[in-house]
């Protein structure tokens, strides 16, 4: 399954009248958030919890082990594995 975050419709507002986020809106927050860099130092895998799609920079890595992928959700409901180098 292929996830593809769409902008917000330009043709409507993007917050209510009370100030809060629309629901559309809200929604594409969320995607956009949950998708963001991660940076840290050393591998991900077993110490960084996060969804499926995020990426992460190791900033001390080495030429070949910079940037991690989540691919998978979890390993056995361990959100902390399911990284892979790129």
């Amino acid at each position: 399954m292929a996830i593809r975050t769409i902008q917000p419709n330009s043709d409507r507002p993007l917050l209510k009248e009370n100030g809060s986020p629309d629901v559309q809106f809200n929604s594409w927050l969320k995607i956009i958030t949950d998708r963001d860099l991660i940076v840290g130092t050393g591998s991900p895998e077993s110490v960084v919890e996060a969804n499926q799609g995020t990426t992460y920079m190791d900033d001390a890595g080495t030429a070949s082990a910079i940037l991690y992928i989540k691919r998978d959700a979890d390993i056995a409901g361990d959100k902390t594995q399911g990284w892979i180098l790129t």
